[in-house]
């Protein structure tokens, strides 16, 4: 668990190499494993026979973190706290005055990892490739509790610290360094092992800062009316951007606050309250959940085909030099592959070389990426205009626009070079796989890929298998995906798959509103605060106004005789053929779109759908916006569109953006309470229609 190693210099390494696991993780055992071996520090240290400790790791990383299973199921509130106080207590005994400490942190040092890092007098980090720093686990809806807070506050001061606790950002070794996180970056392991030593042998005690008569924390502390006014600031500020959704953010600035009026050790104790509390609310599991547990399953191959051997990528052709066609050129390069990027002209496929050479530019601006590793990635671009550039690629992805002749057109130009092993993908976001499939000559290779804008941002991939998709194409374009670091989930051919489909239902419902007399206004605040990153009327006119209705008309087709018009249906008539308001490209939709500024709701929309509501339910109009979310998810479940309670979960948070507090739209009917919620979709189905029915086979679906 601990190795103990002693040098001629009196200088202890304590290597963490945690037996059967790859990488070593914060729990119970490593707690109680470093007990005796402090205690043994200790007695050293008083003989006289200890002159420093370096602390490393036989992993490829340094310390991943805390054990996200036991987290997730921790829900007794003194054992909780007992934990986090006995952890800080020995991080405390590590950092006493006395015998110096460094951490040679030779890989990735995240959450709980990184706080015992912070434990540690002095920070040497390798400056590797893969080497992260930092405290990523608010994306869990965690916070830091093993004194991270506190001790950070402390070395940069509340200011400075808010943004690296709250942004989950993880940071490069020179990052790290430019920010104050570690003290030196070492070029291989060797050299941060002599560094390590040679800062041991010139420096006789370690102390820190809080231990230090007369330190204080650096930019004051909250008494101060600055900084009091700071933290005012602050919270407004995550009010108005999470509507209170994400409790670890407030938690983490209740921390910095409180804590930075007493003592550092009274401050820790305030850290361990907070943290208790966090880690047993419901936001807290539910991001554990998804982001945890469903996004392994998926990694681990959850959805993915069984008995192919694995794919590995290496040259990949892409159709179409726009926005998504650069964007995924971008993703790929990003991931060490070769690139074909092929449009109508040599000129225009520049176009898709000069988007990326600026992406690289900006990043190396920021310190973000090396000159010559940008370098490196240009050179591994070829821009063409002929298809006879993609004889070697392993699988070309078109990105052309949405229109079937001309993707069946490419598809064939394409085919003509590529070899009977090789796939071809299209990234349409409408048009069926199976229908494009038949201009190929190979249907069996030919798959969705659906990249969301922008996709080197968006970590979801819908792969969506045609009627003569083969199993091993699914499982082809499964570990594409996953080579490109994506998230993959595995749709069936349907009318709008399964993220446009289900995100549908949130605009739909907006719309609705719009025709009962609900003013637009409250419509989009209502939508913000139920947790979804823009308004319903904003993502009508974003996706397009006339896509929102083709979803709907694929509807109709699917469901024949069955179909029940929704009621935004005759909104969107109205909009499009009557008031001709197409949306957002057309610089006018439910928004104004002027040359300069902001879009602003459009003033004549109170003429044609005036206000008449006078009163409204707000808990019930939030509640329609997330339910119609939900029930279509699991219309989609049952009708086998997407084949696990992961995906849908993921594909959710990640595909439109649907709240991440509530684990996505699965979860969400856990987290409410089966009964509730079949009882509540009752009241809405009388109240409202069929759109609020609920499927026959929810609650076996949620029991999965």
């Amino acid at each position: 668990m601990i190795r103990y190693k002693k040098d001629t210099h009196k200088i202890v390494t304590l290597t963490l190499d945690m037996s059967g696991r790859s990488l070593n993780v914060i729990n119970h055992k490593i707690a109680e494993a470093f007990v005796p071996v402090i205690a043994h520090l200790k007695e050293e240290k008083e003989k006289g026979l200890l002159r420093g400790v370096i602390l490393t790791s036989a992993k490829k990383a340094f310390l991943s973190g805390g054990d996200l299973e036991y987290l997730y199921r921790a829900d007794d509130a003194a054992e909780i706290f007992r934990f986090a106080e006995k952890l800080k207590g020995i991080l405390r005994d590590l950092e006493s005055p006395g015998i110096p400490v460094v951490a040679a942190i030779n890989g990735a040092a995240l959450g709980t990892g990184f706080e015992v890092a912070l434990a540690c007098h002095h920070r040497i980090a390798i400056d590797g490739p893969r080497v992260r720093l930092g405290f990523p686990e608010v994306q869990l809806g965690l916070m830091p509790g093993s004194g991270g807070i506190v001790r950070l506050m402390w070395l940069l001061g509340i200011e400075k610290s808010f943004p690296i606790l709250t942004s989950g950002q993880r940071y490069t070794p020179q990052e790290a360094l430019q920010l104050g996180l570690v003290d030196e970056v070492a070029g291989s392991h060797r050299e941060m092992m002599d560094q390590a030593r040679a800062w041991l042998l010139q420096n006789k005690e370690g102390r820190r800062p809080w231990d230090r008569p007369g330190c204080s924390i650096p930019g004051g502390t909250a008494r101060s009316p600055e900084m009091a006014g700071h933290i005012r600031f602050l919270a407004a500020q995550l009010s108005g951007q999470v509507h209170n959704h994400y409790p670890a953010q407030q938690a983490i600035l209740n921390v910095l606050a409180e804590g930075s009026k007493v003592d550092f050790d009274t401050a820790c104790r305030i850290e361990s309250r907070y943290y208790t509390d966090l880690l047993r609310s419901p936001a807290c599991k539910n991001m554990i959940k998804a982001f945890w547990f469903d996004l392994n399953y998926i990694k681990q191959g959850g959805n993915r085909p069984k008995g192919f051997g694995k794919f590995r990528p290496r040259k990949v052709g892409i159709i179409g030099a726009g926005r998504m066609g650069s964007g995924i050129a971008f993703v790929c390069l990003s991931n060490g592959l070769e690139v074909v990027l092929k449009d109508v002209s040599k000129p225009i496929a520049e176009r898709g070389r000069d988007y990326v050479r600026r992406k690289l530019d900006a990043m190396v601006a920021e310190g973000k990426k090396q000159p010559e590793d940008s370098k490196e990635m240009l050179s591994r671009i070829q821009t063409t205009e002929s298809s006879k550039d993609f004889e070697h690629c392993d699988l070309v992805i078109e990105a052309v626009f949405e229109n079937r002749l001309v993707k069946q057109k490419v598809t064939r130009e394409a085919e003509e070079y590529l070899d009977e092993y090789s796939l071809l993908a299209s990234n349409t976001v409408s048009i069926p796989i199976t229908q494009l499939a038949e201009a190929s000559i190979r249907p069996e290779n030919y798959v969705g890929l659906h990249f969301f804008p922008p996709a080197e941002e968006v970590p979801l991939v819908e792969i969506v298998r045609g009627e003569k998709t083969s199993e091993e194409t699914v499982a082809r374009a499964f570990d594409f995906v996953r080579a490109i670091r994506k998230t993959p989930i595995v749709v069936k051919d349907d009318w709008g798959f399964f993220a446009a489909r289900v995100q549908n239902t949130f605009i739909l419902e907006g719309i609705t509103m719009l025709q009962e007399g609900y003013p637009p206004a409250l419509i989009e605040n209502l939508g913000r605060q139920a947790g979804m990153p823009r308004g319903a009327l904003a993502l009508a006119d974003r996706l397009g106004l006339n896509m929102v209705l083709k979803y709907e008309n694929q509807a109709a087709e699917h469901y024949g005789g069955k179909y029940v018009q929704h009621p935004a249906v005759a909104v969107l008539k109205k909009m499009l053929e009557e008031l001709q308001r197409q949306g957002r490209q057309r610089r006018g939709g439910f928004y104004e779109y002027p040359p300069e500024g902001e879009p602003f709701l459009w003033p004549e929309l109170a003429e044609h759908f005036p206000a008449s509501q006078k009163s409204f339910d707000k808990q019930e109009l939030i509640n329609r916006f997330l339910f119609a979310q939900v029930l279509e998810a699991v219309w989609c479940m049952q009708e086998k569109v997407i084949h696990s309670v992961a995906a849908a979960n993921l594909g959710s948070i990640h595909g439109w953006g649907f709240p991440a507090f509530k684990g996505g739209v699965i979860q969400f009917i856990t987290d409410y309470g089966v009964d509730d919620f079949v009882k509540q979709c009752k009241v809405y189905q009388k109240a409202h229609g069929q759109r609020f029915r609920v499927p026959r086979d929810l609650r076996k679906i949620v029991a999965e």
